[in-house]
C-alpha cells in the first residue's frame, strides 16, 4: 500500500455521486408552476423523475455529477485523476463511463447489477443563469466502503468527497473510510459542502466529519454559515479557519476568500458573461486543486479557480468546451 513516500499516482481523487445531466432552458413560470426550490437541489423519487422530464423542453444531455465535474475539468487543466462513484449496467451508465474516460479521469469502480439505474439530474435554468436542480439517485446509493478503492486512494495526493453523497449511512462510512486511508498514507483529505440543503439536513454528522476527519474545506458563503448556524460570514469563516487546515469560501459575484492558518487571501473573480451557473463550485475546486498539487501559492489556486468558474457558466452545461492549459501554466 502506497505511504507518505510513495510519489502519488494521482493529483486528485473524487468520490461522489455518478450522475447523468440533462440541462434545459425554462422560464421562471416553470419553476413556479412544477413547486421547486428554486436554486436549490432537491432529492427526487422516479416517478417525479419521470414526470419533470416529461415537461421540460428540448435540452443537454451529459455526464455530471458535482465531483465528477470537478474531476473532469481538473483533468482538462492538465491534472492526473481518478474518481469513483456507482453506475449502473445500463445505457446510461455506459455513457457516463464513456465520458469520464473520454475526459481522461481514471474510473475503476465496477457498475452495479440488477439494481436501481444509473441516476440522473434534470437541471432547469432560468434566464438570470440560476440553476434548480432535481436528482434522482438511483445506483449511487449502492456506495459504501467496500466501493472505496484503497489503493486509488492512497496513492492520490488529494482525496475530494462530494457533500450530495453524503445522505446515506453507507456513504458517510464510506467517507470515514477513504479519509481514514488517505490519512494512514500520509494525504490530504477534502470536502465539497455542495448545498445548503445537504447542510441542513446533516449539520451535526457534518460538522463530525469537517471537525474530524477534513483537511481542506470547499463551500459557498451560504453553506458555511449554515454549517456553523452564523448569520455573518465573518462568523463562518472564524469557525471553519479554526477547524480545517484549508478552506476555500465562494462568494459569487464577490469571488472568493481562502483561508490558511493566520492567511486571508481575497481572490477576485474572473469577469464571464453568466449563461448557465451549473459546475461554477466543482470547476472552482477543479482549478484550485489542480494548482494546490502542482504546488501553487493560496492566490493561484484561487485565480486558476476562478478563471475555471468564469469559462464553465459562459455556456451550458458544467464541464470545459476550450482549453485552459495555457491560461493554467501562465498563473505559476
Amino acid at each position: 500500500m502506497p505511504d507518505a513516500t510513495t510519489p502519488p499516482r494521482f493529483d486528485i481523487i473524487g468520490i461522489g455521486n455518478a450522475i447523468v445531466d440533462v440541462v434545459a432552458p425554462v422560464p421562471e413560470s416553470f419553476i413556479t408552476r412544477h413547486a421547486m426550490r428554486r436554486g436549490a437541489m432537491t432529492l427526487i423519487d422516479a416517478a417525479d423523475a419521470e414526470r419533470i422530464y416529461a415537461a421540460m423542453p428540448p435540452g443537454q444531455e451529459s455526464s455530471g455529477g458535482s465531483v465528477a465535474n470537478t474531476c473532469a475539468v481538473a483533468a482538462g487543466l492538465g491534472a492526473r485523476v481518478a474518481y469513483l462513484g456507482r453506475v449502473a449496467d445500463d445505457q446510461l451508465g455506459a455513457v457516463f463511463r464513456h465520458d469520464i474516460s473520454a475526459a481522461g479521469v481514471h474510473f475503476p469502480t465496477p457498475p452495479l447489477i440488477g439494481g436501481a439505474p444509473t441516476a440522473r439530474c434534470l437541471i432547469l435554468v432560468t434566464p438570470d443563469g440560476q440553476r434548480t436542480m432535481n436528482t434522482y439517485l438511483g445506483a449511487c446509493v449502492a456506495f459504501g466502503p467496500a466501493e472505496v478503492d484503497a489503493a486509488a486512494v492512497a496513492s492520490s495526493s488529494v482525496v475530494y468527497l462530494e457533500g450530495y453523497l453524503f445522505d446515506e449511512p453507507a456513504a458517510q462510512a464510506a467517507f470515514r473510510h477513504a479519509a481514514a486511508l488517505a490519512h494512514a498514507a500520509g494525504r490530504q483529505v477534502a470536502l465539497s459542502l455542495s448545498d445548503s440543503f445537504c447542510v441542513d439536513r446533516h449539520r451535526a454528522a457534518f460538522r463530525d466529519l469537517v471537525h474530524g476527519h477534513i483537511d481542506i474545506l470547499f463551500a459557498n458563503e451560504a453553506e458555511l454559515c449554515s454549517l456553523y448556524q452564523c448569520r455573518e460570514l465573518a462568523g463562518a469563516l472564524a469557525a471553519a479557519r479554526a477547524e480545517v487546515a484549508l478552506a476555500a469560501v465562494t462568494r459569487g459575484a464577490h469571488g472568493s476568500v481562502v483561508l490558511r492558518g493566520t492567511e486571508t487571501v481575497e481572490v477576485a473573480p474572473v469577469p464571464a458573461t453568466l449563461i448557465d451557473s451549473t459546475g461554477a463550485g466543482d470547476a472552482y475546486a477543479a482549478g484550485f486543486l489542480t494548482a494546490l498539487t502542482a504546488g501553487r501559492g493560496l492566490a493561484s489556486c484561487g485565480r486558476l479557480g476562478s478563471l475555471a468558474a468564469a469559462e464553465v457558466i459562459s455556456h451550458y452545461g458544467a464541464r470545459l468546451q476550450r482549453d485552459l492549459t495555457a491560461a493554467a501554466a501562465a498563473l505559476g
